[in-house]
């Protein structure tokens, strides 16, 4: 009959030395050191090695977002010209006062607002009903799900050049398909709203694949008990949707309403590369120039670098309102969606 040895480790000694590892007081004094060597080093690299790891994070960040930012800053306070960025004379707030007594800020800051609006509601409301439609099961769902990707991967400048050949006034597919249908040729890049209407074009097909995506991620985290209960309940589809799949998106529609509002105030490839002439002004009346185009003309096209960069900061401070927006937005939505908690 063969014997049973009880092979278990025996117990940790105080101190919290690793079972079966000999003392360190029996060592030769050259190996106690040596090993204390090796543990004053562990020590050092478990403490600082997290921040090695994200020290290139941040050392990128210093060198191209907060000195850029503080820079601009303090050129924005001083008259700095392209031709010599070096010298600089004070002039305080004055860059400021000069853009808001700018017609052509006011109308570029209304161009970037109706833009953002025209783009922004309907590719959030098609990105809602497309990521609806892939939430079921269908065939080749994975494929629909990376083909939503692709306008998102295409460069502006490609997807720019293609619409302006859709919205040519002479040439263009979208005239001529109106021509066939008996409507007049629109100017799409000579008037104003047509124009608009032809930015956001650009806009809505490049981001919608994306929002629709990510509000399809949200879809599926919903729990499928709900649904089997509003189901029960007799609740079709449609009120399932209504009742079920908004009030559960309420943060991620939220976070694309932030995300795309911000994106829209800072439009810049799209309008830039539709102009007919290639130019900063956003048409020949400035017709859909927006902040980011009015930007560029006065630093890279009028040389005025100072004035460029007070530009900067107040998209900057336009930026911080809507976080802070989001903000208190969030945290009502937060405390209300607890208070009817169960």
């Amino acid at each position: 009959m063969a014997t049973r040895h009880d092979t278990a480790a025996p117990p940790a000694k105080e101190g919290g030395a690793a079972p079966g590892r000999p003392p360190a007081a029996g060592l030769p004094e050259k190996e106690q050191r040596r090993r204390a060597r090796l543990s004053r080093r562990w020590q050092r690299d478990v403490r600082w090695s997290p921040y090695a790891f994200v020290s290139p994070f941040f050392l990128l960040f210093l060198a191209f977002g907060l000195f850029p930012l503080i820079y601009t800053g303090w050129a924005s306070l001083h008259q700095v010209e392209l031709t010599a960025p070096t010298d600089m004379d004070w002039v305080g707030l004055r860059n400021y006062t000069r853009i808001f007594d700018d017609d052509f800020f006011w109308n570029a800051a209304k161009n970037t607002l109706t833009i953002g609006i025209i783009s922004t509601v309907p590719q959030l409301l098609m990105a809602m009903g497309i990521a609806h439609i892939l939430n079921y099961k269908l065939r080749a769902s994975t494929f629909y799900r990376v083909a939503m990707l692709a306008p998102y991967a295409t460069s502006i400048a490609a997807a720019s050049l293609v619409f302006v050949l859709l919205f040519g006034r002479d040439y263009g597919m979208i005239n001529w398909a109106l021509d066939f249908a008996g409507i007049d040729p629109v100017d799409w890049q000579g008037d104003k709203w047509p124009s608009q209407i032809a930015v956001s074009s650009i806009i809505i097909w490049r981001w919608t694949g994306y929002n629709a995506l990510i509000y399809l991620a949200a879809m599926q985290a919903i729990p499928q008990d709900l649904y089997e209960s509003a189901a029960l309940d007799g609740a079709n589809r449609w009120q399932q949707f209504l009742h079920v799949t908004l009030p559960s998106l309420r943060p991620t529609i939220l976070f694309t309403v932030v995300v795309s509002t911000i994106g829209a105030s800072q439009v810049f490839g799209e309008p830039l590369l539709f102009d007919a002439n290639k130019g900063a002004s956003g048409g020949a009346e400035h017709q859909f120039q927006t902040l980011g185009l009015y930007l560029y003309e006065q630093g890279w096209v009028n040389q005025h670098l100072g004035r460029a960069s007070a530009i900067a900061w107040t998209m900057f401070l336009i930026l911080i309102v809507i976080g802070i927006v989001n903000f208190v937005i969030s945290r009502r939505l937060r405390a209300s969606s607890e208070e009817f908690r169960p």
